[in-house]
């Protein structure tokens, strides 16, 4: 297996995969709301081959399979792909696959697939431009690109959970423009998919209910936890690390209903053709 990103690898392969796998059912409560938004776009028939990119858990690569005629997932994390396995046999889905691999990189089969997805898995490349050259090549002729990814955290609820901890803790994009929020940019998006070869570039923003947890000290101790939020609070004082908690916890009450604490979250929906 060739990686490129040896970084992120090395993330997903640690403490970031192993926490998104064992509370899988924690982050598809958070990102399910996206799913309809991305097959809806993607249009997939009967007798479409699915590549889903950066798959995680697999629940989008799931629901696309009993669409299409199969479905493949591919993530670098080996603790999200097993219980991804683990979940489509559970379910009962048997035309899909799972597979560990860099997608800038690699060798997926020249024309495999007619459909390309995913749900918050594309903004984590070393070199995007290069990776979506590779799924353009994975894809048949006028096949499809449908993903969602991050926007701009400026005047939503999860800025808002941010910038309760931001007197403690650093943006979750870094200076180099790497990160959750690389894609945030809907002409860079343009960009990098033109540059890429891909045309009929579209962004459109799009917004799902996000539910974090069964009350506010639930959701906090889950958000406190989540990858970016646990390494950050790793690299400052244990009495600072503290002080962002509370902050986080105060800020996570003010989306506390019944039925638990969600927030409103945004993506832009991208649509592109090969």
């Amino acid at each position: 297996m060739r990686i490129v990103n040896e970084s992120q690898a090395e993330a997903w392969n640690g403490y970031e995969g192993r926490h998104w796998a064992e509370h899988h059912e924690r982050y598809d409560a958070v990102n399910a709301g996206f799913n309809p938004f991305i097959l809806d776009a993607a249009r997939i028939g009967k007798e479409d081959r699915v590549l889903d990119l950066g798959c995680g858990n697999g629940q989008l690569t799931r629901v696309a399979a009993r669409r299409a005629r199969s479905a493949t997932g591919i993530d670098l994390s080996a603790p999200m792909l097993a219980r991804a396995r683990e979940r489509a046999a559970a379910e009962g889905v048997e035309n899909v696959s799972f597979e560990q691999g860099d997608a800038q990189v690699h060798p997926f089969p020249a024309g495999g697939f007619e459909v390309a997805v995913s749900r918050f898995g594309i903004m984590f490349f070393a070199d995007p431009v290069a990776a979506f050259r590779n799924v353009r090549r994975a894809l048949a002729a006028d096949g499809r690109l449908a993903f969602v990814c991050m926007t701009s955290l400026k005047d939503t609820d999860l800025g808002t959970l941010f910038a309760a901890m931001s007197e403690f803790l650093p943006p979750p994009t870094g200076p180099d423009g790497h990160g959750p929020l690389s894609f945030s940019d809907p002409g860079h998006i343009r960009e990098v998919l033109e540059s890429a070869g891909f045309r009929d570039v579209t962004s459109t923003r799009v917004e799902a209910d996000q539910r974090w947890g069964r009350d506010a000290q639930d959701a906090t101790a889950f958000l406190a936890g989540w990858g970016p939020v646990q390494y950050n609070l790793g690299l400052i004082e244990p009495a600072a690390a503290e002080k962002a908690r509370e902050a986080l916890g105060r800020a996570v009450e003010r989306f506390e209903r019944p039925e638990g604490v969600v927030t409103k979250g945004t993506g832009w929906l991208v649509t592109a053709r090969r």
